[in-house]
């Protein structure tokens, strides 16, 4: 691996959350359902029977998720977590032959980190890629909550298409650019725990195309897999979140959410930042003074925004919905922090 691969792949993992201080108290850095945790995925998680083993075959599980999406048991691929996956499919991609890997114009840095951990060639092209490409799209896209551009195209074509659906649970606005019959054409990847408000439970599941329940690919992700990938607790998010409990509190959740976000941008704007547009419980805006010039007096008072630059966005931040309050700490902090810098 050469020197830049290794610097691009360190930048690569940057990510919002809890830092060496802690969990801020105002975490503008992470996209979670800001409602709070499912009441029902809570209680499932209490009683989970961590005692024993899961099925190692999760068949209980896949049949349920299964059913949930229309689609036979035999696509269903669980997952410790989209990372776990993302590298997971990566590899099994490079083993069959694979070459290159197509990233979005800016997108979660783990795409590229898998790809460069296997020394296949990443760019960032709109052009679609041959049969021995690996394509990677997010719908809503991270971090600019947008629609993929080129994603029905790249779905179209010929090789592998993973959808990163991270954030279609959490979509505010708009709507998906593929259909239902289109969906069936790539791989879709699903991390409910976002949604559920439970980021902290480490747990996916992907969905293989129609045609490749018994593909070479599809063979070669089971070979890869862990011994039960997730444990008692990740069984219970993935179980209960499709419920019509969980549902209906998330349906619930989003009005709030909608409501939060109009708040927010309108803050972000009364502070002259720019806003761009987004369909999801996010959205990116340039501030008025650079945030790495104030990160560190916003990080002392409890507030973390995610700095864009590894998505390749430099002078940017994205913002998770917060509620109010924290909404207003961050124009007070900010605020504050402004006036300090220009003394």
């Amino acid at each position: 691996m050469t020197e830049e691969h290794e610097h691009a792949g360190i930048e690569s993992a940057v990510h919002g959350g809890p830092d060496a201080a802690g969990t801020p108290w105002h975490d503008f850095s992470t996209n979670g359902n800001a409602t709070g945790s499912c009441p029902a995925v809570l209680a499932a998680l209490r009683t989970a029977n961590a005692a024993h083993y899961p099925d190692p075959a999760y068949a209980t599980l896949r049949n349920a998720l299964a059913k949930f999406h229309g689609v036979a048991p035999e696509r269903v691929v669980v997952a410790a977590s989209a990372s776990e996956f993302i590298h997971r499919i990566t590899a099994a991609f490079a083993q069959g032959g694979g070459r290159e890997v197509r990233l979005p114009p800016h997108g979660y840095g783990d795409y590229e980190r898998a790809a460069l951990a296997w020394d296949l060639k990443a760019e960032r092209s709109p052009q679609p890629h041959g049969a021995l490409a690996l394509r990677w799209c997010c719908e809503p896209s991270s971090p600019l909550g947008q629609p993929e551009p080129d994603l029905v195209t790249h779905a179209s074509g010929t090789g592998a298409c993973v959808l990163d659906m991270a954030y279609e649970p959490l979509r505010l606005e708009g709507a998906p650019s593929l259909t239902a019959a289109a969906r069936d054409r790539v791989w879709q990847l699903w991390t409910p725990n976002k949604a559920m408000g439970l980021t902290g439970v480490r747990a996916a599941y992907a969905i293989a195309p129609a045609d490749a329940a018994a593909s070479p690919l599809m063979r070669r992700l089971a070979g890869l897999a862990p011994s039960w990938p997730i444990g008692a607790h990740g069984v219970a998010l993935l179980e209960t979140w499709i419920d019509a409990e969980a549902q209906a509190w998330l349906a619930q959740s989003l009005h709030t959410l909608r409501a939060w976000k109009a708040q927010q941008r309108a803050l972000c704007e009364s502070l002259s930042w720019q806003c761009l547009p987004g369909d999801a419980n996010f959205f990116c805006a340039r501030t008025d003074v650079p945030y790495r010039r104030l990160a560190t007096a916003l990080r002392a008072e409890g507030i973390k925004l995610r700095d864009c630059a590894s998505f390749g966005l430099p002078g940017w931040v994205r913002l998770g919905v917060l509620p109010p309050q924290s909404q207003q700490a961050l124009k007070e902090a900010w605020t504050r922090a402004l006036a300090s810098d220009e003394h």
